[in-house]
């Protein structure tokens, strides 16, 4: 398997925790983390395989005028993205409870960017192991990749983690 680029934001969370775990299960020889906060497209076109991890955050976050940081600056840089040979993964945290009509929306703005440049995304995952309301990272019936709750349901964390990152090896060349 080629070197696996996991972007992530923000640093110093759940959303990091999460990077090096899965990082963890794909061998850490096997791959680099890089905070979204300073990527530039340049440092995805790098890899062949890539994962992309966010927090919850909604186009009111990415569309509003106050100080933007994290996922709100790269987005303009995964625009740019040369997405043709390469695979794409996603994870997002959320919160089902607090958040049940915005479960995960992080996920699915990012994928919406991904597939309108036509990007090979794998790594979805059944809606039937959550309970929520409406999600932006629901397509065609599924999550567009790997969802986490954290703060209702991390005893569940580890077993997601090890399921998906066995279905990853499987489409990472």
């Amino acid at each position: 398997m080629n070197k696996v680029g996991i972007f992530y934001g923000p640093v110093g969370g759940s959303t990091e925790r999460i990077a090096k775990k899965i990082g963890k299960e794909l061998g850490e020889e096997n791959v680099e983390f890089i905070p979204v906060s300073n990527a530039k497209a340049t440092d995805v076109d790098r890899f062949q395989n890539v994962i992309f991890g966010c927090s919850t955050i909604g186009s009111s976050t990415w569309n509003s005028d106050d100080v933007k940081k994290d996922w709100d600056l790269f987005r303009a840089e995964l625009k740019k993205v040369k997405v043709e040979g390469k695979t794409f993964a996603i994870f997002g945290l959320g919160d089902h409870l607090t958040y049940p009509f915005h479960f995960v929306d992080a996920m699915g703005e990012v994928a919406a960017v991904l597939l309108e440049n036509k990007a090979n995304i794998v790594g979805r995952c059944s809606v039937k192991e959550y309970e929520f309301k409406e999600s932006a990272a629901v397509v065609d019936g599924e999550f567009i990749g790997l969802p986490i709750d954290e703060d209702f349901e991390a005893e569940l964390t580890e077993p997601r983690i090890k399921n998906w990152v066995i279905r990853l090896k499987n489409k990472f060349a």
